[in-house]
Parts: structure tokens; C-alpha cells; sequence
């Protein structure tokens, strides 16, 4: 009971010392986080460069992904000095932790080597504009739009609403699905009996009609077109048909030109395989 009393007193006597200049701090910092998060952003926009990116939409992108980070990493910093200057006021002594006799000991205790890994591969992925908030990245295992980015973790989250954090530094390959332009890459198996030529034509006015819909137009840089027989199988004759489309677009294009595809191989009666087995039933 002593005790805790003696915690109180040192507690108000504290507050009446410095709860004003306390109050002050919180509030100048809040007010100065605010007006730099909007000087970050402008200066961000007005230094990217203009034009050096293939659509508008990706300077955006690089443009978001590096005013959250750098918004991360200012207020990081403010809120930690805002945190020395209270603990100087309790009589902790904060010249050793910024000299960095206790910090290369605590971060070293918690596993700095990582932390520092993270950090660097964190600062190579916006250095080298490998990715940006906003694109759809494969990174091992995981697959997903870039939600957010800090030096140390970057946010994925799956179509199925998943959300992965991934530690910069165990981002060994990213492959970036969204970057300048996006292809639909689309297989799709006939009957043997189908002739090529008739297939290309109807493959062709399949897309060229998609293209063409004011639904879908905006998103195409190039229409679908018939690109090769890719492959020969037991059962059908794989072709191969291509679009170059906007980032993002090219799993609704690709999911629009099968329905089509479905429909025009109806009227025209192609033939669309699968595997089928036989089974002979032998009986005494």
C-alpha cells in the first residue's frame, strides 16, 4: 500500500510538472505529423518524374507506394523522439541509447541481422521500382495485390481475401503480373477434325468484336488474335490466342473471350474435346 502511494505521488507530482509541456509535445507533433504527411505527398508527386512511365496509372502507383513509405518512416522517427524526450523527463538516461550502446544491444538480442535484411532488400525493391502498391506479384508460394509497403514488410492479399505479410528480406523472386501491360495468354483445345483456317477466323472476329464493345474497349491495347497451334495431345489440337491489355484487366478480358469463344465454337460446330475413357465389361 506504501508503495503504491509513493508510485501515485511520483506520478502527480510529475503531472503537475510537466503535464502541460507534456499536452504541448503530443499535440506540436501531431500537428507537424499532419502537415508533413502533405508536404511528403506533394513534393513525392512533383518529383517523379513526368512521362517516364508507359500509363499514367503506374506513376501513380510508384508515386502512392513511395509516399507511404516515406509517411512510415518519418512518423517512425518523430514518434521515437518523441519518446526519448518523455523518457528523459522520468530520469531515464537517453545519451547511452542514442549513442547506441543500448540499442546495438537490444536490436542484437532481437535479432538485428534479419531486421537489417529486411530493411536493405526493402530499400532495393523501391530503388529498383520492382513493385508498387496496387500490383498483382507472385512471390514464392504467394500471389496477390500489393495492399502496402514499409522498408521492413510488404502486404499481399489473395483474390480469396487472404492477407500475407512478407518480410522484405524472404523476397528472394517477385514476379510482377501488373507492370506497363498485362497479356491474356489463353489455351484452349479443338477437335481434330477442326480446320486451322476456319479456327483463326472465328478466333480473330471473336476478338476483334470484344475489342470493339464499349464494355470492354477501354482495357485493350491490342485485340485478341490467333498466335500459333501450340500443341498436339491425344485428343484435340491446342491453340494459343494473345491480348495485350492494361494492368489488371487480363483475368476480366480472359474470362469475357472464353464465353465468347464458347458461343461462336456452338454456332460454327467446333468441336471442344475431353479425355474420355472406355470401359469394357467382360462377362463369362
Amino acid at each position: 500500500m506504501k508503495e503504491a502511494i509513493e508510485i501515485y505521488e511520483i506520478i502527480k507530482d510529475w503531472v503537475i510538472e510537466y503535464g502541460l509541456e507534456a499536452l504541448l509535445v503530443i499535440g506540436i507533433t501531431v500537428i507537424v505529423s499532419h502537415f508533413l504527411k502533405t508536404i511528403i505527398t506533394r513534393l513525392v508527386r512533383k518529383i517523379v518524374s513526368k512521362g517516364s512511365f508507359t500509363f499514367e496509372s503506374e506513376e501513380k502507383k510508384r508515386e502512392d507506394t513511395l509516399i507511404q513509405i516515406i509517411k512510415g518512416f518519418m512518423g517512425i522517427l518523430i514518434w521515437v523522439g518523441v519518446a526519448f524526450y518523455f523518457l528523459e523527463r522520468l530520469g531515464v538516461p537517453v545519451a547511452p541509447l542514442i549513442t547506441g550502446a543500448g540499442i546495438v544491444g537490444v536490436a542484437v538480442g532481437f535479432g538485428s541481422q534479419s531486421l537489417i535484411k529486411d530493411l536493405i532488400n526493402g530499400v532495393f525493391i523501391i530503388v529498383e521500382n520492382q513493385f508498387r502498391i496496387g500490383d498483382v506479384v507472385q512471390s514464392g508460394e504467394y500471389e496477390g495485390t500489393v495492399e502496402g509497403m514499409t522498408l521492413r514488410v510488404t502486404r499481399l492479399r489473395e483474390l480469396n481475401g487472404t492477407i500475407h505479410y512478407i518480410p522484405n528480406g524472404e523476397i528472394k523472386v517477385a514476379s510482377n503480373k501488373t507492370r506497363d501491360f498485362s497479356m491474356v495468354d489463353l489455351k484452349i483445345n479443338v477437335g481434330y477434325g477442326t480446320k486451322i483456317d476456319h479456327l483463326e477466323e472465328i478466333i480473330n472476329a471473336a476478338g476483334e468484336e470484344l475489342a470493339s464493345d464499349p464494355v470492354f474497349a477501354e482495357h485493350f491495347i491490342e485485340p485478341p488474335k490467333f498466335l500459333r497451334i501450340d500443341d498436339f495431345s491425344d485428343y484435340a489440337i491446342t491453340a494459343r490466342i494473345l491480348a495485350k491489355v492494361y494492368p489488371k484487366h487480363q483475368y476480366l478480358i480472359a474470362g469475357e473471350l472464353r464465353k465468347r469463344l464458347k458461343i461462336a465454337f456452338e454456332q460454327h460446330d467446333i468441336d471442344i474435346p475431353y479425355p474420355t475413357r472406355v470401359v469394357h465389361n467382360i462377362t463369362d
